[in-house]
């Protein structure tokens, strides 16, 4: 289904500054890294961070799907609201999962259940009247993530056993890395046990940790959520997002080192044409003892480079950077983009009905 905001997108670079932390571990509990332009750089991986978007949009008051493996059981207590015995609504759900999955996660939604319980009721909640080709008909129809999923309409979700059910991704999030050259350096640590005598350590043990400025990259293809949502919803939706983008933060090592800094600088664009993310091909040098403002500089420069040079493919709406004026809020930010995508579909409309009209 095309809609007037196809091919648009919003793009973030978000440049974040972080001191001691280990946001994001790896396999032996070390924060993970890449080798990027030749040096070793901080990273945090595009999966840890979308959780924590995911979560924010919780704590947001957004409704949200539910990932999981215990698909049958999520399924049974909707048949059991729906009337159906234990035996019934366990023997109905195993059925419907089966289609659904086989042992892996997936993204259902409330009311995605309670459709399929309203077909099993209707069924009698006879586990051999349940057909899968009228299970197809009900989970296609059942898609309704504007209504209580708002994560599965910004994530996507791919179920190979049933494709009615996939919904393509409207996000698109790149792996965090630092600007700069990063070296993980070792904390040594002791403990003592409070019922012991002498002093002496009870525990001996060592952490992991760096330092880094990173750079987040992400898009957001309003098109592609217009086409999920409908453009009634995505002016909220977009605001969620944009609010969860700014207030999450992964949770690793946060209750001993504290990694609570929110965003130091980003420039935000609405635009078309191919997606954009900046390399940092060339580690940054820190400049009077920080990597920030050198990052913003070379941020800032690479992405007016490719502006001019992608002339009218680069397919630019408008931009704003926040985080360099006091009075620019991060509200101030999500009502310009709001305002944006509002002028665009009316603009669009107006193309498309003056032909009609004259």
């Amino acid at each position: 289904m095309s809609n007037c905001l196809n091919s648009i997108r919003i793009e973030y670079h978000i440049l974040q500054s972080f001191p001691v932390t280990c946001l994001n571990r790896d396999d032996v509990g070390a924060p993970k890294t890449a080798l990027v332009g030749g040096v070793t750089r901080a990273r945090v991986s595009s999966q840890c961070w979308k959780r924590q978007v995911r979560l924010a949009l919780s704590e947001l008051g957004v409704k949200l799907g539910t990932r999981t493996k215990k698909v049958a059981e999520f399924i049974a207590e909707a048949c059991r609201k729906m009337g159906a015995n234990e035996e019934m609504a366990l023997a109905c759900s195993e059925k419907i999962a089966a289609y659904l999955s086989d042992d892996t996660l997936l993204f259902i939604s409330a009311d995605e259940a309670r459709c399929l319980a309203e077909y099993a009721k209707e069924q009698a909640f006879d586990v051999e009247k349940i057909k899968e080709k009228e299970l197809a008909k009900v989970a296609k129809k059942a898609i309704t993530p504007a209504l209580d999923a708002l994560d599965i309409a910004l994530f996507g979700r791919m179920v190979a056993k049933t494709a009615e059910l996939n919904v393509e991704a409207a996000a698109s999030f790149s792996h965090a890395i630092s600007t700069h050259k990063v070296s993980n350096e070792v904390e040594f640590f002791t403990a003592l046990d409070d019922l012991e005598q002498t002093q002496r350590s009870a525990h001996m043990g060592s952490l992991e940790f760096n330092a880094a400025t990173y750079y987040r990259y992400i898009s957001l293809d309003i098109g592609q959520l217009a086409q999920t949502l409908s453009t009634k919803e995505l002016q909220i939706a977009v605001k969620a997002f944009t609010q969860a983008l700014f207030l999450a933060v992964p949770s690793a090592r946060q209750t001993t080192m504290s990694g609570a800094s929110p965003w130091d600088f980003a420039r935000v664009f609405v635009r078309k044409g191919q997606r954009l993310q900046v390399p940092f091909e060339s580690a940054v040098k820190a400049e009077n003892g920080s990597y920030l403002q050198p990052s913003i500089v070379a941020m800032k420069s690479w992405l007016d480079k490719k502006e001019k040079l992608s002339g009218s493919l680069f397919g630019k709406i408008t931009s704003f950077d926040w985080g360099e004026d006091d009075n620019f809020s991060i509200d101030d930010l999500i009502n310009k983009l709001t305002n944006t995508l509002t002028d665009q579909r009316v603009e669009m409309t107006t193309q498309v009905l003056q032909p009609e009209l004259g």
